[in-house]
């Protein structure tokens, strides 16, 4: 799949996810693709602090870009929450 491809399928799976994350003040933007195939976005919103942003990130996001992308290695968020100790 060519870069320019990829990015379209990629902006589209956001796309596609981006009502489920504004329903609940959040929102995701795409920041690269590098060229190991690794999709880069930022949490926006409620994303940003949102403990299950990193089940969103695999559940949601990945899971629908490599279904229209399966060159797709992987999502990673560029700001993702740390995860607070029990």
């Amino acid at each position: 799949m060519s870069k320019r491809n990829l990015e379209t399928s990629v902006k589209e799976a956001i796309k596609k996810l981006k009502p489920y994350l504004e329903a609940d003040g959040g929102d995701m933007e795409l920041v690269e693709i590098t060229k190991d195939k690794v999709v880069r976005v930022r949490l926006l919103g409620a994303c940003k602090t949102c403990r299950m942003s990193a089940m969103t990130m695999k559940a949601g996001l990945e899971e629908s870009i490599k279904k229209t992308a399966p060159d797709v290695l992987r999502v990673e968020a560029v700001n993702a929450p740390l995860e607070q100790p029990n």
